[in-house]
C-alpha cells in the first residue's frame, strides 16, 4: 500500500507570507493530486479567512509577536507560547506529516519547530533581504531555506540557502504586452503618460495622504493616474475621481491590465510586491513602510536600487518627489535602464522551483 502524502503549511500574519503559501500548495496539489493538505496559522490573523477561501483546511493556534515598545501584552507571550507548542504538538501526532512548509509569521515557529524536533522534513521561504525573527530561530533546525535575494548567509547557515525567488500570481508570468488594450481597460487616454499607484490590498495610509497632496501637479503634468487606495481608505478619496485623468480603486482586479497600463509605478516595497515589479519591468519608485519588523522593506527596495533597478524615497524625505518624478519624466534614457535592470532580477519561476526542492525532501 502506498503511504500517503500529507503536507502541513504554516505562514501568516500578512499577505506576504500567506499568498507565497497558497501558492506553494497549489503547485504541490497540482503534482500530488492525492495529497492531504493542512494549513497552520494564528488565531484571529488574515490567515483563518484567506486560507479556507483557497480551499484549504486550517487550525489556528494562540500566538503573537513581542510588542517591541513595553506594554502588558508581553506579559501573556510566555503563554501563548507554551499552549501553541503544545497544540502544535498535537497538530503533528494527529496529521502525521510528510514535510512541513514555513513562510514566515508567528505560527509557523512552533510549528516547524516542533516538526523538526521530531525530525520530520522542513523548509522555509523567507520573502525578504532581511528575514524575519522567527525564520531566522528556525534556520538552524530546517533542512533547506528558499530565498529570494543575495547575501542571506549573514542569517542562514549557506549550506541550506537555495536562491529560488517568490512566488508570484500566475497571470503576470504571461503579462499582456498589448498597452492599447490595457489602457482601454481602465478608458485611459492613449496619448498621455499614465502612473500606477499601489499601497497595498488594505492601503497605505501615509501614500494615500500623499498622493491627495500632489493630485494638482499630477494633473498639470498631464499624467494620469490610477490609484489603488486600499478598501480601508476608498470612501475617503474616492471623491478625487471628479478630477481630470485621476481614477481611484479600492482593489485592482486585473493587475496584468493595471501594470500593463502603466508607464510608471509607485508602490510599497514588500516582497511580494517587489516580485511582480521585477516580472512587470517598468520604471518604479518604492515608498516603503517604515512600520515593519526590522525596516525590512527599506531594505528590500534597497537591494533593487543598488542595481540601478528603480528609485528610493523614503516617507521622511517626500519632499524631494517632484523633482524626482520630473528628472524620471524627462528622461527615457533612465526609464529604459531601470526597466532593463529590474527585469533581470525576475525569477518568475520560483513556486515551481520551490515546490522542485519540497519533492526532494518528501522523496
Amino acid at each position: 500500500m502506498k503511504q500517503s502524502i500529507n503536507i502541513l503549511l504554516s505562514g501568516g500574519g500578512t499577505g506576504g507570507h500567506i499568498y507565497p503559501a497558497i501558492a506553494i500548495a497549489n503547485e504541490l496539489k497540482a503534482r500530488f493530486p492525492d495529497a492531504k493538505f493542512l494549513f497552520v496559522g494564528a488565531k484571529d490573523r488574515m490567515e483563518m479567512e484567506k486560507v479556507p477561501q483557497a480551499g484549504y483546511k486550517i487550525k489556528g493556534l494562540w500566538i503573537s509577536g513581542i510588542q517591541r515598545s513595553l506594554t502588558l501584552k508581553n506579559l501573556s507571550f510566555p503563554f501563548k507560547l507554551m499552549s501553541s507548542l503544545w497544540n502544535a504538538r498535537k497538530i503533528v501526532k494527529q496529521f502525521k506529516p510528510t514535510i512541513v512548509i514555513g513562510t514566515g509569521g508567528f505560527a509557523s515557529g512552533p510549528t516547524l519547530f516542533v516538526a523538526a524536533k521530531n525530525r520530520i522534513p522542513t523548509l522555509i521561504q523567507e520573502q525578504n533581504s532581511f528575514p524575519g525573527i522567527t525564520n531566522k530561530l528556525l534556520a538552524k533546525k530546517v533542512a533547506k531555506i528558499c530565498v529570494a535575494y543575495d547575501n542571506l548567509e549573514r542569517f542562514f547557515p549557506s549550506d541550506k540557502i537555495i536562491k529560488t525567488g517568490n512566488p508570484v500570481r500566475q497571470d503576470l508570468i504571461a503579462l499582456t504586452t498589448d498597452i492599447n488594450e490595457a489602457k482601454g481597460f481602465f478608458k485611459l487616454d492613449k496619448t498621455k503618460k499614465t502612473l500606477l499607484v499601489l499601497g497595498g490590498s488594505l492601503g497605505a495610509r501615509r501614500i494615500n495622504q500623499f498622493i491627495e497632496s500632489q493630485l494638482n501637479y499630477f494633473v498639470e503634468q498631464g499624467i494620469q493616474v490610477v490609484w489603488q487606495t486600499g478598501k480601508l481608505y476608498y470612501d475617503e478619496y474616492k471623491k478625487h475621481d471628479d478630477l481630470e485623468g485621476i481614477q481611484t480603486h479600492s482593489f485592482l482586479n486585473n493587475m496584468n491590465f493595471a501594470y500593463s497600463s502603466a508607464d510608471f509605478i509607485i508602490s510599497r516595497a514588500g516582497a511580494g510586491s517587489i516580485s511582480e515589479l521585477c516580472i512587470v519591468g517598468k520604471p518604479t519608485i518604492f515608498i516603503p513602510s517604515p512600520n515593519v519588523a526590522e525596516n525590512h522593506q527599506v531594505k528590500n527596495a534597497q537591494s533593487i536600487v543598488e542595481k540601478d533597478g528603480a528609485i528610493l524615497i523614503e516617507e521622511k524625505n517626500l519632499a524631494i518627489f517632484q523633482g524626482v518624478f520630473e528628472s524620471l519624466l524627462s528622461d527615457e534614457k533612465l526609464q529604459d535602464k531601470l526597466s532593463q535592470n529590474i527585469k533581470k532580477m525576475a525569477l518568475p519561476n520560483a513556486t515551481k522551483t520551490i515546490v522542485d526542492e519540497i519533492e526532494k525532501l518528501i522523496k
